[in-house]
């Protein structure tokens, strides 16, 4: 899995494309790629969990225009080994 966080700026951009990225978010958590996004509780950027490999999630995001918008930058993607999650694989 892979945690990739987002930092926001006030950007007219970002909102104006936010709606459809959303969609986007939608979409990839039915086909079970994301496992859960979301902002932070003051809106300063977001979490997104993606049970995808690095290569899947560099596609996911060269195919959303949302993470090159004015206002949107790519904070960090890291990979993350759950021990308590849902069908987490807790061997070390």
């Amino acid at each position: 899995m892979l945690i990739l966080e987002l930092a926001f700026a006030d950007s007219p951009e970002r909102l104006a494309a936010r709606p459809a990225h959303r969609q986007r978010l939608v979409e990839l958590h039915a086909e079970g790629r994301l496992v859960a996004a979301g902002p932070w509780a003051d809106d300063s950027g977001a979490a997104l969990i993606f049970d995808a490999s690095r290569t899947e999630l560099d596609a996911i995001m060269a195919a959303d225009p949302y993470y090159r918008t004015a206002g949107v930058r790519v904070v960090s993607a890291r990979e993350w080994k759950p021990v308590v999650a849902p069908d987490a694989d807790a061997t070390t």
